[in-house]
């Protein structure tokens, strides 16, 4: 009886120490500023291009500053493109569509304006698996083409702080936390400023 309980309590302190250890390395990583304790509210809201695969440096971003920035709210979306390259991108996924199901089914739409099956659609139709997969890969690489606009756009409360489409590049973690910091700083002062009044 006595060997178990000593083994429960030396059990329970190995597991404390390991847990204190791992918690004490994440703190010595990223440290948490006092800028993050004391301050709460700001949202920062990234616009990345998914087609050019910046997900995931979105993902990493918005781990980091989830440990640095406990406070700040972290969002990410799409980056539309602007301009008539969002409805090409969304005509194509519609014909992509449309010409699928056309193959698959065997449908004869060319009879309905009196025309003769052209050879291509033919050919589609005697190998239907090949046809889809080619309707499929080629409709969304044109879809990628136009919906890939390159961007990576960071705003603080809706306050552009960074973007891509005009520096050329993703800010490194050392920028964006400059920018933060300053930010959090200007948005502390105002918020004193508005208590006081």
């Amino acid at each position: 009886m006595i060997s178990k309980i000593s083994s429960v309590v030396c059990l329970s302190i190995f597991l404390i120490l390991i847990t204190s250890n791992g918690a004490g390395a994440a703190e010595k990583q990223i440290p948490i500023t006092k800028f993050s304790q004391n301050i709460g509210g700001p949202t920062m809201t990234f616009l990345y291009c998914h087609s050019c695969g910046y997900r995931k440096a979105f993902e990493e971003y918005a781990s980091i500053l989830s440990e640095k920035y406990p406070q700040i709210t972290v969002n990410g979306a799409n980056y539309d493109p602007p301009g008539i390259n969002y409805y090409l991108s969304k005509l194509i996924l519609l014909l992509k569509m449309f010409l699928i199901l056309m193959i698959v089914s065997s449908y004869d739409i060319w009879g309905h304006f009196a025309l003769g099956i052209p050879a291509w659609y033919r050919w589609c139709t005697e190998n239907k698996i090949y046809a889809c997969m080619m309707v499929f890969f080629v409709g969304n690489m044109l879809e990628a083409q136009l919906i890939s606009s390159g961007a990576f756009e960071i705003s603080i409360n809706d306050i552009p702080v960074w973007s891509k489409l005009e520096t050329g590049r993703i800010p490194s973690p050392h920028e964006l936390f400059n920018i933060i910091d300053s930010h959090i700083k200007v948005f502390s002062k105002a918020t004193i400023q508005d208590f006081n009044q």
